[in-house]
């Protein structure tokens, strides 16, 4: 499956050349399954407090607004988060959206910080403590939004489900770019997985960009340093199955294959690994960067 990671803008204008670029970017590539960041293409209302209902009101109608927009980028599988309300109660959800099913609900995000610039206590409830594995066709998925990426209990049960990617919706700043890429290296080690994450920026560097690719070896792959004022950038990886030794993934059972009573778009791991890097994805190709449409290539 070919993956894209990116950095998106939120401000109308930047976001409009930004959106562009990255559509141009999977159709041409042929994106399967892109990560979007934290809250695409809205305001980060956590930044500020107190806790505005007319505020969250425009935030969640705007949300809904710009995810019709999915189908513009052409891939099998999108997922990110988006602001919602389930029973009353602001969350942080995630979602996987598809051609097929349309918009499904992931978990919502748990570890919620409350500090300055950070108030999300303040701004959401807590969503769920439990954390499923999904599946965009083929792949087997954990979602870890932002600050879970330091949930480090959840990657030994990854491991022994046989989770093969572990996605990472940010908005994080760009000062702490290196400790939040040493966060990503742990998931991959810990898990056996892909670790990938995509990240808001903006101008003022209170988002810093730096999506990333790391591979179950803990080796980074991909990572953009930096902040580039109105400017999206774009990975993408083909990548594919190691089928050798897991033939039953291709047998899943009609029991296999029920949904969640939880949880929309979850299906049980197929079985437990003892080899946590057993039949792992691979890269087959190389990592194609882009920046403004232009390709520049790293490794």
């Amino acid at each position: 499956m070919r993956v894209t990671v990116c950095e998106l803008p939120h401000e109308t204008n930047a976001l409009a050349d930004a959106w562009a670029a990255l559509t141009e970017h999977t159709v041409v590539h042929a994106s399967q399954l892109v990560l979007l960041p934290e809250f695409a293409m809205v305001d980060p209302v956590w930044e500020s407090r107190p806790f505005d209902i007319a505020r969250w009101n425009a935030v969640e109608a705007l949300s809904a607004m710009q995810l019709r927009r999915l189908p513009e980028l052409r891939a099998e599988f999108v997922v990110g988060t988006r602001p919602v309300r389930v029973k009353g109660r602001c969350v942080n959800q995630g979602y996987v959206w598809s051609a097929a099913t349309g918009l499904r609900r992931l978990r919502s995000k748990y570890f919620l910080p409350e500090e300055p610039g950070s108030w999300e206590a303040t701004w959401f409830h807590r969503g769920d403590p439990v954390f499923p594995v999904y599946y965009a066709g083929p792949l087997s998925f954990g979602l870890n939004i932002c600050t879970e990426l330091w949930a480090l209990e959840t990657y030994a049960d990854y491991a022994a489900l046989g989770v093969e990617l572990v996605l990472s919706p940010r908005a994080t700043a760009c000062a702490t770019t290196a400790r939040w890429l040493a966060a990503g290296v742990v998931a991959a080690v810990r898990s056996g997985a892909f670790s990938l994450s995509s990240n808001r920026v903006d101008a003022s560097g209170a988002c810093g960009g730096s999506g990333w690719i790391i591979d179950p070896a803990g080796e980074v792959l991909c990572v953009q340093a930096g902040v580039v004022p109105q400017n999206a950038h774009y990975w993408n990886v083909n990548v594919r199955k190691n089928i050798g030794g897991r033939a039953e993934d291709n047998n899943r059972t009609q029991d296999q294959q029920k949904q969640s009573d939880n949880h929309e778009g979850v299906r049980p791991a197929q079985r437990q690994r003892n080899n946590p890097h057993e039949g792992l994805l691979r890269f087959t190709t190389g990592v194609t960067l882009y920046r403004c449409g232009k390709p520049r290539f790293g490794r």
